[in-house]
């Protein structure tokens, strides 16, 4: 909530020993000024601290991607309509390009069941 506004919502939930980040909207008029930045660290900043790895799923083609891949997230898989992406706890933002990450990422599988 902004002024009494709501400015947008995310979850994360657990999903076989990762959390998967989803429903993260962020009101048209809210984007692109940090707010969706200081909210993805604020929740990586609760995941780190629990030691997990965060997944998640963007559309092929969002402007999103670029959000995620600021702060550490890494293509995991995708196909014709989503992009999975991970991060490991502890990834400092800007970190996508890390050889450990991108090795970290290619072993690791899109849990069964995902959205």
């Amino acid at each position: 909530m902004i002024d009494g506004e709501p400015a947008g919502c995310v979850t994360v939930r657990p999903v076989e020993g990762r959390q998967w980040l989803e429903h993260f909207y962020l009101a048209p008029d809210r984007q692109g000024r940090g707010l969706g930045s200081a909210v993805l660290r604020s929740v990586l900043e609760r995941t780190d601290a629990q030691g997990m790895t965060v997944g998640l799923n963007v559309l092929q083609g969002s402007a999103a991607r670029r959000l995620y891949e600021r702060h550490g997230f890494v293509v995991e898989s995708q196909d014709s309509i989503d992009v999975f992406m991970m991060r490991p706890p502890g990834v400092r933002a800007g970190a996508a390009e890390n050889s450990q990450v991108r090795n970290a990422a290619a072993g690791a599988a899109v849990p069964e069941g995902t959205p």
